[in-house]
């Protein structure tokens, strides 16, 4: 194979591979956004937060499945576990578990859009590779 056609071969491999991250994460974004929307649009508190613990339990649920796969290597492994970290204190806040004060049923449309604005934030900070998040996406689309 020439030079040029490697070169080429690489050059795609990056563009998809970048292309595949972004439809993931967008993926998991969409994910938590639509439970905010219908958060928002229902107004029993108890329903409200039977929505918000439900996603944050599928989420950690598909994580769980990811790990127990063996499908992921030792540095995902890391990062899936900041992630599940990260949501088993919402879902501690959410109802008032381990030290942590319940959210009132006034603040849940606030605390949905805390939600995804972390989860947003926590791609920044949590580094999970294009192979876990791709998975995660499967995996949730499987457990809905």
């Amino acid at each position: 194979m020439s030079a040029r056609k490697i070169i080429g071969l690489m050059a795609a491999v990056v563009v998809l591979a970048l292309a595949g991250n972004a439809m993931a994460q967008d993926n998991l974004h969409k994910y938590f956004n639509d439970a905010s929307s219908k958060v928002k649009a229902t107004t029993n508190p108890v329903e409200k937060r039977e929505i918000l613990n439900k996603s944050l339990q599928t989420m950690s649920n598909a994580l769980d499945r990811l790990e127990g796969s063996g499908l992921v290597s030792k540095n995902d492994r890391a990062g899936i576990d900041r992630f599940k970290a990260s949501l088993q204190d919402k879902q501690d806040e959410l109802m008032g578990r381990n030290g942590y004060e319940r959210v009132s049923d006034a603040q849940l449309n606030a605390f949905a859009n805390y939600v995804v604005q972390d989860m947003e934030q926590a791609e920044k900070t949590i580094t999970i590779g294009l192979v876990a998040a791709l998975l995660i996406v499967i995996i949730i689309i499987l457990i809905v």
